[in-house]
């Protein structure tokens, strides 16, 4: 029979997620780790933007083939 490590020594300690979740207490996080996730973010509205911008240059070009 196999011997579970967290029956032993107790569930790990919960850990920070790794990525910010909108609506989150902010209350306990340090400056830096705000900064970290101000960063965070702002790459990634720019990541989304430049989806968008794909999408939307995919459909234009598609409207335009398909327009009779």
């Amino acid at each position: 029979m196999a011997i579970d490590a967290d029956d032993l020594f107790g569930a790990p300690p919960a850990k920070k997620p790794a990525t910010h979740e909108l609506g989150t207490d902010l209350s306990a996080l340090s400056e830096a780790e705000i900064e970290e996730r101000i960063g965070a973010l702002q790459s990634e509205i720019e990541r989304l933007r430049r989806t968008l911008e794909s999408k939307r240059a995919s459909r234009t070009a598609a409207d335009t083939f398909f327009k009779r």
